[in-house]
């Protein structure tokens, strides 16, 4: 992961404290400036009343909006967020790469930007975590996605991906996970690798549950999924 970093031209803001904290969260964005004034209210809510010291790094993959304005003026006047900006568009997994190696937390969040994750559902995670886990994986169990185009595709790659790694998830593609961190950074990955954490995590002798998560229908921006993300989601699989 240290070696892809460094081939993506990043500009970070406002990690001026190099003092581990208890919690990391780490948000790829791409284009959601109608979701991130909604999105930081929400975390803010939920982590300043967990009684725990906590990190936001939001990643900014080269969106073509305001979305990295917006992401300053949130670390300009925060010193919980953090700001990564990539030149242009390098993709999920290189973007959740950069946060991970940024993440100064015992143990890191990772959700999506565009509100269909529910931040209401963090501390759930954290503590099911607690009871011995090292990646606790959400489960959009009544999912808000079209049928053919997003949620059947997805069930046929969660049961490619279950079976092909012996690692048996419902929902490998929920962005909303918790990690150990001392797991997280020692995983290494490509393409769109990102959603094959836990597979990845599993030789290393990691313990992994699931749980089921709230999932929102997308109200501003445009869906980054499809049927061809899914194709190269199943591709980077088996090369």
């Amino acid at each position: 992961m240290e070696e892809s970093l460094k081939k993506v031209d990043t500009v970070e803001v406002n990690q001026k404290d190099k003092n581990n904290v208890d919690l990391s969260i780490v948000i790829p964005i791409y284009n959601e400036e109608e979701n991130l004034p909604i999105l930081y209210e929400k975390l803010k809510s939920v982590l300043d009343n967990l009684g725990k010291s906590y990190e936001i790094i939001l990643v900014d993959d080269g969106s073509t909006d305001r979305s990295w304005e917006i992401i300053k003026e949130f670390a300009e006047k925060d010193k919980h967020v953090v700001g990564v900006n990539f030149r242009k568009n390098f993709g999920q997994t290189a973007a959740m790469s950069a946060g991970f190696q940024m993440a100064r937390g015992d143990v890191i969040i990772t959700m999506d930007g565009d509100l269909q994750n529910d931040p209401e559902d963090i501390p759930k995670l954290l503590e099911v975590l607690n009871n011995g886990y090292d990646i606790v994986s959400g489960w959009r169990k009544d999912r808000k996605d079209t049928f053919l185009t997003r949620t059947l595709p997805s069930r046929i790659a969660n049961w490619l991906i279950s079976r092909t790694t012996g690692v048996h998830l419902h929902d490998y593609g929920c962005s909303l996970k918790a990690y150990r961190s001392e797991v997280a950074k020692r995983l290494d990955y490509y393409g769109e690798m990102h959603r094959f954490l836990p597979a990845l995590a599993k030789p290393l002798g990691a313990k992994i549950t699931e749980i089921p998560v709230k999932h929102h229908p997308r109200i501003y921006g445009k869906s980054k999924y499809g049927i061809s993300r899914t194709f190269k989601v199943i591709l980077d699989l088996f090369l």
